[in-house]
């Protein structure tokens, strides 16, 4: 009626009698639970295992796919690159005399002493066909370099406005080869020319030098190249392969912009070819101005800057909105899923948010700018280097020279950072010494008054309580010294930090502290108690942050290239990856709606609180260290590698 051996028991040994009575009975059904449990253990280990290798299998399914894409982009890279260079030829050819046939241009003719060094030959042609190319490209030549880009509005939608192409012009064939292309690699390394970054004491991925004679470690500052160091040949002896461009690729020549699904995008691409003429030779520049001359066209404006963004390392199903352009904003759910961010309609519009910055002045600093501060009322912008802050005037814009200059600490160290009290009456300043300076500015000539020592070698940040009583420090060793700025003593340090304390914000009510460190945390402290509240965890050496002060998120800057958008009592965030490297400032306005960063990629970005809507970019000649904006949010200084600071003014 049952089937044999329903209810094994492997413990019954053969011959042995069946166990009738009832204490027998109980021991069988205990060596049969046993052995069932048994059985049980041993497949959920199997099950287990079956698991982890689904998971591994699953993340080499991934990578592979990913590679698999890489390699598609690259072949249809390859592949636009060949269209565009017969595109080239083509309009070469014409501009030819006539006893040169396009045999003659590439290997020379037949039976002749050229042949033999064609490759030399494909050299100079190569020559002339990208001198021919940037002459067919107008450029402004009077247009800055500073000048604030049209952001990619729209995240992941191809909203950039579209150029007026003259269909007969030879740039309007020109732009229409243009190809796609991924983010380059030799971007961070050209860039690399260094500007004073953020450094640890243990080792990072980057390569920065460290000027001056300290060894302090962490946030450490590096010379920039002179130029003669960034052109190893003469410009006689350049080819059309040396030169540098803007946006690396194949043979040195300037890639294109394309969206999601290989758009052409030809308004990026000639835009791009006309940013290139700032890195030709002194002969090709000089040729090209000629020909925007003789062309009077006028210059190419209104591309989108960022279409080749790719997030690394995420799925390639994330990377945008399916048939528009790459997202560059996306929203982290509690369990680390991530959507791209569909902007609400009053992302960009409404009271309080910009339409766009405009350059209205350089402030000469004369050694690089590590740390900048605006006064209030907006008159005043101070701008700290090497062992000295200026003090400029920016009311009168012709003015060129500072009124005054502020010595402090070494000479040969670099100011880290530099905070006005309120009043507008008191500058603390700090940076790579153990002291912090605090300057007197209501007397005629500015004066030091006090000085604060610190055990910590050097100090990266500064933040002033609202009632302008207490002044915190970052400091080299991780720790936060808080001062008293009436008795000008140490009354506390916060310890915490395993490394370098890099950043720090305060609340608008003076009641929490935020601060980022070189051991890739944030954490925030509870100055009323004097206790750490949170910490948050990341993958990336923390460089920048600022406190929203009308509500509750924090934005963080990161050597991975991310700012992310905390919410403080939440899980939720938003990850932003318009950035190219490393973001090495951050400040909210103080209206609360909108917050820009800096990088060590030459960007000025401007976002809306929280989701991260671009609002406005701008490309600055160098990597951008520090920033600041004016208590009425009218006015943005900024502070670069290249020794000066520019001064923006924001349009609504």
């Amino acid at each position: 009626m049952f089937p044999q051996g329903r209810h094994p028991t492997p413990h019954q040994a053969p011959g042995q009698p069946f166990k009738f009575t009832i204490p027998e009975s109980l021991d069988r059904i205990k060596e049969e639970f046993q052995f069932l449990q048994a059985q049980y253990h041993s497949l959920k280990l199997e099950c287990e295992k079956l698991a982890s290798e689904k998971t591994e299998m699953q993340r080499h399914y991934v990578m592979y796919y990913e590679m698999s894409y890489g390699l598609n982009i690259e072949m249809h890279k390859q592949t636009e690159i060949a269209k565009r260079l017969n595109t080239i030829c083509a309009q070469v050819i014409p501009f030819l005399s006539q006893e040169v046939s396009a045999y003659d241009c590439c290997f020379g003719p037949k039976n002749s002493p050229r042949a033999e060094s064609s490759v030399a030959y494909k050299n100079f042609a190569l020559r002339q066909i990208l001198t021919i190319e940037h002459l067919i490209v107008p450029q402004d030549p009077a247009s800055p370099r500073g000048t604030p880009l049209p952001s990619p509005r729209e995240n992941g939608l191809d909203k950039a406005r579209l150029l007026k192409k003259d269909p007969c012009s030879p740039a309007s064939t020109a732009s229409s080869a243009s190809s796609s292309s991924l983010k380059s690699k030799e971007m961070a390394m050209r860039d690399k020319a260094g500007t004073p970054g953020l450094k640890s004491s243990t080792p990072t991925p980057r390569g920065d030098s460290t000027p001056g004679p300290s060894s302090t470690p962490g946030l450490r500052p590096s010379l920039s190249k002179p130029p003669s160091m960034e052109m190893p040949h003469p410009p006689s002896l350049r080819t059309p392969l040396a030169v540098p461009g803007p946006y690396p690729g194949a043979f040195g020549m300037l890639p294109h912009a394309a969206g999601m699904n290989g758009e052409l995008a030809g308004a990026a691409g000639a835009a791009a070819y006309a940013a290139g003429l700032h890195n030709m030779s002194p002969q090709m520049s000089a040729a090209a101005a000629a020909a925007v001359a003789a062309y009077g066209r006028s210059p190419m404006v209104g591309f989108d800057p960022h279409p080749h963004m790719r997030v690394p390392g995420m799925p390639p199903s994330l990377t945008g909105i399916p048939g528009g352009k790459p997202a560059y904003s996306f929203h982290v759910a509690a369990d680390g899923q991530m959507q791209p961010v569909p902007f609400p309609p009053d992302a960009l519009v409404g009271p309080g948010i910009p339409r766009h910055a405009r350059q209205i002045n350089t402030l000469n600093h004369g050694e690089v700018v590590c740390a900048v501060t605006i006064s209030n009322p907006t008159r005043h912008v101070y701008t700290g280097g090497k062992g000295c802050v200026k003090v400029w005037d920016i009311s009168h814009p012709g003015n060129k020279s500072p009124v005054s200059q502020l010595d402090c600490l070494n000479r040969d160290n670099y100011i880290r950072s530099c905070r006005l009290l309120p009043d507008g009456r008191t500058l603390i300043v700090g940076g790579e010494a153990s002291t912090l300076s605090i300057w007197d500015l209501a007397t005629p000539t500015p004066r030091i008054k006090a000085e604060l020592t610190s055990s910590a070698p050097a100090c990266y940040a500064l933040a002033i309580s609202p009632d302008s009583k207490v002044c915190f420090s970052c400091c080299s060793d991780g720790n936060i010294a808080v001062w008293d700025l009436h008795n000008q003593t140490l009354v506390r340090q916060f310890q915490g930090h395993t490394d370098g304390a890099s950043c720090i914000d305060i609340s608008n009510d003076g009641t929490k502290l935020w601060t980022g460190g070189l051991d890739n945390t944030v954490r925030s402290w509870d100055l009323r108690e004097g206790r750490q509240l949170q910490q948050h965890d990341f993958t990336s050496q923390i460089f920048s942050l600022g406190y929203c002060p009308t509500g509750e998120w924090l934005a963080v800057g990161m050597e991975s290239s991310n700012v992310e958008v905390l919410h403080v009592t939440k899980p939720d965030k938003y990850q932003l990856h318009l950035h190219e490297s490393c973001v090495l400032s951050l400040q909210f306005a103080y209206c609360g709606k909108w917050f820009v960063s800096t990088g060590k990629d030459n960007l000025l970005n401007a976002w809306r609180t929280p989701y991260g809507a671009s609002i406005f970019q701008s490309k600055e000649s160098s990597s951008v260290l520090s920033c600041d904006i004016s208590v009425d949010d009218k006015y943005i200084v900024t502070g670069s590698g290249d020794k000066k600071a520019t001064v923006y003014e924001v349009i609504y």
